[in-house]
């Protein structure tokens, strides 16, 4: 499927245990793409995977309380 030049897993920075995905990076689009159509719903160590092109972090957010911050999120009344 390609050669792999990078993996990553994602460990939790409290345990140390993986999180559960990783990020691969692969010589070329092409190949990359081949990997995505070779791995994506197959089954790994009886564990279904998922693999996809990486989608770009969204940027952080100061209230990440899982609350709405109405100060910013309010509609416009006339």
């Amino acid at each position: 499927s390609g050669t792999v030049e990078s993996a990553t897993v994602i460990l939790d920075k409290m345990s140390g245990r993986s999180r559960g995905f990783g990020f691969v990076e692969m010589s070329t689009e092409d190949e990359a793409k081949k990997a995505i159509e070779m791995f994506d719903g197959k089954e790994i160590d009886g564990r279904k995977v998922t693999v996809n092109e990486s989608r770009p972090q969204k940027p952080f957010q100061e209230n990440r309380g899982g609350g709405r911050d109405f100060r910013n999120d309010r509609e416009k009344s006339w």
